[in-house]
């Protein structure tokens, strides 16, 4: 079986899925609200909350999970309700709801869980991740990724192929 990529994997900025204006008026919020970050730091946030929203609309129910910069750019976001709603009616063809999760909530060792699988997902979508601004991903490395990226590919690739999922399917 052959895999085609709308994209090479890793390789888009995120920061293009959102349009310059919104960009400027996101990345202004946060250097407002969080004095100790800049200009191109803040940017940088917005487009690693872009790629997170894009690998959240595509995987409803995976429970990923941004880093804590991250979700300051998913924050300040959702304040801007219209470029939000639009935003994820363009990504994810639906409203992506914030679910947060009190510490408590999650069983031990299960954040690095959600941190993993949201960064296979961004990876997958296409996107590049800014691993300054994801500090699991260098305690990971991007080969923890990789390997995680990997065995969903290939378990996609073996359920698409058993007898069980064949119905409907066109044949060639």
């Amino acid at each position: 079986m052959t895999l085609a990529l709308d994209r090479p994997m890793g390789t888009t900025d995120p920061a293009t899925l959102v349009p310059a204006e919104v960009m400027e008026r996101l990345s202004s919020r946060i250097v407002k609200d969080h004095r100790d970050v800049d200009h191109a730091t803040a940017r940088r946030i917005v487009g690693q909350a872009a790629a997170f929203l894009a690998a959240s609309g595509r995987r409803p129910g995976s429970e990923l999970a941004p880093s804590k910069l991250v979700d300051i750019g998913w924050h300040t976001f959702i304040l801007h309700t219209v470029d939000y709603a639009l935003f994820c009616e363009q990504v994810a063809g639906r409203f992506i709801h914030h679910v947060p999760t009190d510490d408590g909530d999650q069983a031990p060792g299960d954040g690095a869980g959600a941190r993993e699988r949201t960064l296979a997902a961004i990876t997958e979508a296409g996107y590049a991740i800014d691993h300054d601004l994801w500090p699991a991903a260098v305690k990971m490395g991007t080969a923890a990724v990789s390997a995680t990226l990997g065995a969903r590919t290939a378990r996609t690739a073996a359920r698409s192929n058993s007898p069980s999922n064949t119905a409907g399917r066109p044949t060639s």
